[in-house]
């Protein structure tokens, strides 16, 4: 690992605290690394970009996958997670997640997380997308996230965790070694820290969440602006399988101009028997694919995608008129209340719905204990590519996988501690020097706030669900320009873009937008959920790998494969003695 020597632009640390770990995100792969840190006697701090509860999983409706029920096994939810991830799962980062999931989830439970009970008892347990049998575990019918940070905060409170709200992270503080010694971070309004500061500590764990906020329209929070990735790349990490945006095919159909978060149908509405079907009422998943509705997310993507090309169509339709108005009530209630609130009556009406961006499947590479390439660094949840995934989530793995890696992370941590017989000492940090760029201008200009929406019509015009060569390199060429632009930018006073958090937040956009076209450039077939209208099948022979994304001092990406479908260690040698020759990195 080289750390580029690359960061954002920000004053000068004026506060800062001292911790054994700093977690970075309050969703439930954050907030559950966080507490089994403090439980095995780890200082630990807590910093979340709004307020603890406001994160992605307070947004997850479907509910939480694991082999819970009766005649279900783990090697089943394996067989299911394999499939969804079209030949790029690492099967035994998979084997973890199933075998260590149903403990995860009791665990959970006792944390204080209520889950829907059947009549007869037990967990209440549906089906989704890609799943043979009914192994979803939900909460207030379709509210399941809000009930597992709910628990998880109140646990975090009731634990004394030391927690940074409303604080956007910057960058990562290194030793002259290239160890971790901590983040920067900028507090946004009153608290007991304002402004810039720095929090020092041996250990940080990146659970920022997803970048959904890089597309015009997507399931994701407003603060979903992938912000971790950005920061992991200018430290030097290896990202992976970016290309491998999830876009959920049911997101509620708000109109063609429809910018920001939109509201998720969840998959557990097809589980429960909706159909999907055109303005004259025919199924067109029906014969596509052995699970019809009920096919992984990627293929019902492109089902619907397809059948708004064949009819010029702007949307399509999810019909549930038939579940009628208790079951809609009682099991759906969040959708119920979000459909009226734009004027549509599920119960009497078929829903619009349409592709929006969902969940990237692809992150910061981490082994199967969360660490990244940069020594104590780590990453869990959807900021992290831990191979769990592959080409395409399965539905309803992505909270299973945040607690499951998260509780590997804590203990990783607290096992390094115990051998050295006492905390890790916190290195003194040494800011990373900026490198000029052209013309002597500063190396990683920030952009100005209205290139946000300029970054999201881009990635959606040109790498959304349908890709191709072309698409991909204008937008390519489009995004180099306004990195061009941005170190020649001046306002009227001749003034270049401030610091500040919609300036930051749109330089990260800026960062994993490039790095993901370029991975999905290189990438020259259709797998998963990563779908290139030029190259329409899937190759194995060549492609059955992974793509491999860093970021060079001279603020170039290095893009490059894997030799197989295995994920490298993390740290050593990227590849084994006698294994085939890795394509040169290309730089972009």
């Amino acid at each position: 690992m080289t750390s580029t020597g690359i960061r954002l632009h920000a004053p000068a640390p004026g506060w800062s605290l001292t911790a054994d770990v700093v977690v970075v995100g309050s969703g439930v792969a954050g907030l559950t690394a966080a507490l089994r840190c403090e439980a095995a006697g780890l200082d630990t701090v807590v910093v979340t970009k709004a307020r603890l509860d406001d994160g992605s999983t307070r947004w997850a409706q479907g509910g939480i996958a694991a082999a819970l029920g009766e005649g279900d096994t783990p090697e089943q939810h394996l067989d299911d997670t394999l499939v969804a991830g079209a030949g790029l799962c690492d099967e035994e980062a998979v084997r973890i997640l199933v075998t260590e999931g149903p403990d995860a989830v009791r665990r959970l439970i006792g944390t204080g997380a209520h889950f829907d009970e059947s009549e007869r008892g037990g967990l209440a347990l549906t089906r989704e997308g890609g799943h043979h049998r009914r192994r979803i575990a939900h909460a207030g019918g379709d509210a399941t996230g809000a009930e597992i940070s709910r628990a998880l905060v109140e646990a975090v409170h009731a634990r004394g965790l030391r927690t940074v709200e409303n604080a956007l992270v910057l960058d990562l503080l290194t030793d002259a070694e290239g160890r971790t010694a901590g983040v920067t971070l900028h507090v946004m309004g009153e608290g007991q820290h304002d402004g810039v500061g720095a929090v020092h500590a041996p250990a940080v764990v990146l659970a920022t969440g997803g970048m959904g906020q890089v597309f015009s329209a997507t399931t994701n929070p407003s603060v979903s602006t992938g912000d971790g990735v950005a920061l992991a790349l200018r430290a030097g990490a290896e990202v992976s399988d970016l290309e491998f945006v999830q876009f959920h095919p049911t997101v509620l159909f708000l109109g063609p101009d429809a910018e920001g978060q939109q509201p998720l149908v969840s998959e557990a509405v097809r589980g429960e028997g909706a159909h999907l079907v055109d303005a004259d009422g025919t199924r067109f998943m029906v014969g596509q694919h052995e699970l019809a509705e009920l096919a992984p997310r990627d293929i019902v993507a492109k089902g619907i995608t397809r059948r708004m090309q064949e009819q010029g169509a702007a949307h399509m339709f999810l019909d549930a008129r038939h579940f009628g108005a208790d079951m809609w009530e009682r099991r759906f209630p969040t959708i119920l209340a979000a459909c009226r609130a734009h004027g549509i009556d599920p119960v009497t009406q078929p829903i619009p719905v349409s592709p929006a961006a969902h969940y990237a499947s692809g992150g910061v590479r981490t082994d199967r204990h969360g660490r990244t390439t940069v020594p104590g660094l780590y990453a869990c949840g959807e900021v992290a590519c831990t191979g769990v995934h592959g080409a395409n989530r399965l539905a309803s793995n992505s909270l299973l996988e945040g607690l499951v890696y998260a509780e590997r992370i804590a203990a990783d941590i607290a096992a390094l501690r115990d051998a050295d017989g006492r905390h890790a000492r916190v290195p003194a940090a040494v800011p990373p020097p900026e490198r000029p760029g052209a013309a002597g201008e500063p190396a990683h200009p920030l952009l100005a706030p209205e290139a946000r929406l300029a970054i999201q019509r881009i990635m959606t015009e040109g790498a959304g669900v349908l890709r191709s060569a072309s698409s991909l390199r204008t937008a390519a060429d489009r995004l180099e320009q306004l990195r061009a632009d941005a170190l020649t930018a001046r306002d009227e006073h001749g003034k270049t873009a401030e610091p500040g958090v919609d300036t930051w937040e749109a330089t990260n956009l800026l960062c994993v937008a490039r790095a993901l076209v370029a991975a999905a450039l290189l990438r020259e077939e259709t797998r998963g959920c990563h779908w290139r209208e030029d190259h329409a099948e899937r190759d194995d022979t060549a492609w059955r790998r992974h793509v491999v994304v860093t970021l060079a001092p001279g603020r170039t990406l290095a893009v490059r494969t894997t030799d197989t479908a295995d994920f490298p260690p993390t740290l050593g040698p990227a590849r084994a003695a006698g294994s085939p020759v890795t394509p040169e990195p290309q730089e972009q």
